[in-house]
């Protein structure tokens, strides 16, 4: 493969740079071995982290570049690859200045042109938090954070797609987009939007994945089905594999379909819930679900079929609470269930050290009242920690299997 070139570190890397395609023993079945060989790949520690602007980054877009070379899509310009910098502020709370440091990174981009008007997007961020520590949840010495789930599942999904789209003829143009620069802040995604390699108003809607293999219980949250009125119509119909999908309308999150959104683009993103491996060394590779992420194509490659058999969608716009600025004043220390569709905030993870963890909250335990104010949902308790000051004590109500409890919380 031509885009397997300037690598001059370890030999293995140089052999896993050319893609092992693993057939599928039916041309139409998900070809699960392949999605295991780049998730591997990606999530080696040989690439160590993949952080926007080191080696790590290189290796893993020119992997990615050669396997879109061999599943057939075309360049849109000379290469596969859009180059961006950004300027990264070495202190957040003050102005730009010209000796904060630049990052060089690439996003990588692949096309099926198949000559018609619109342009179909699917897309993944395959950068993720090198060595830490920015972004990281790790309290430990600087360790590489593979990030299998986060997000070389979602990349080997939209590689997986990609494959089958050029098994046959389409009615639209599909471009296969893997962003960089996602977890410092969707800087690949922002870039594109603001310098497109095509025309935006041509794509009929953005699909992202992101955070896709670690499927529980066939729960899955399904973000952005207000920005279209077929979605929801449409999800609903195709999902004949038992799906217990948490459907959130606002096109606004944090992850890459949001900058499509804001340029007037029907998104969907798709998203398997948080876990206590999130944003830490041991998102691995054995922990993924490839089971689980076979359905997922499988269900997503049934939408896609049936949306390419009909015209343009339409757009619209969502109340996007997300775009409400949250003054986060204290942090309660625990990681949500962003999958949980009762009453209330349930824990998914406590973090050691953190308020959660002192006051004695357990994982599981249901929050439904911070002091006077009401936890009905995940927008009620972010807003919630506006309210309380560092120092201060309340008492936080939550359900533990199906009992009302208050414990003290000293808030950080």
């Amino acid at each position: 493969m031509r885009y397997c070139h300037s690598i001059v570190i370890l030999l293995f890397v140089f052999a896993a740079c050319t893609p092992k395609i693993a057939d599928s023993t039916q041309d139409n079945a998900i070809n699960v071995s392949q999605m295991k060989a780049d998730v591997k790949f990606l999530s080696s520690d040989a690439l160590e982290g993949r952080e926007v602007g080191t080696q790590g980054e290189i290796i893993a877009s020119e992997y990615l570049a050669s396997r879109m070379e061999y599943i057939g899509l075309a360049t849109i310009e000379d290469d596969y690859f859009q180059h961006f910098s950004v300027q990264k502020r070495s202190n957040p709370h003050a102005d730009p200045s010209p000796d904060d440091p630049v990052v060089n990174g690439r996003n990588v981009i692949g096309m099926f042109d198949n000559g018609h008007a619109n342009t179909i997007v699917l897309g993944a961020h395959y950068d993720h938090l090198g060595w830490g520590p920015e972004g990281s949840l790790h309290t430990g010495d600087p360790a590489i954070h593979n990030g299998a789930d986060d997000n070389a599942s979602g990349v080997a999904m939209i590689l997986e797609l990609g494959r089958k789209l050029g098994q046959q003829a389409m009615n639209y143009n599909y471009v296969i987009f893997a962003f960089s620069g996602e977890e410092k802040g969707l800087w690949g995604s922002n870039y594109f939007t603001e310098n497109p390699t095509f025309d935006l108003d041509q794509v009929n809607y953005m699909m992202n994945f992101d955070m896709v293999g670690r499927l529980e219980e066939k729960k899955m949250a399904i973000y952005g089905t207000g920005t279209s009125p077929v979605w929801e119509p449409i999800l609903n119909e195709k999902n004949t594999y038992g799906f217990q999908s948490k459907m959130t309308a606002s096109g606004v999150g944090p992850s890459d379909h949001t900058s499509f959104y804001l340029e007037d683009i029907p998104v969907l993103q798709f998203f398997t819930g948080q876990h206590e491996d999130y944003h830490r060394p041991s998102d691995d590779y054995e922990k993924i679900n490839f089971e689980g992420m076979e359905e997922i194509t499988e269900y997503v490659w049934s939408v896609i079929q049936e949306l390419d058999k009909q015209a343009k969608i339409e757009f619209t716009k969502t109340a996007d609470e997300q775009e409400q600025k949250m003054d986060f004043k204290v942090t309660l220390g625990v990681i949500p269930d962003y999958l949980f569709s009762g009453k209330g905030m349930r824990i998914d993870g406590v973090r050691d050290g953190k308020p959660a963890a002192m006051a004695g909250l357990l994982k599981g335990d249901i929050v439904v009242k911070m002091g006077d104010v009401e936890v009905v949902d995940m927008m009620s308790y972010m807003k919630a920690l506006g309210v309380f000051n560092p120092g201060e004590e309340t008492e936080v109500h939550v359900d533990r299997d199906g009992e009302m409890i208050s414990k003290t919380v000293t808030w950080q």
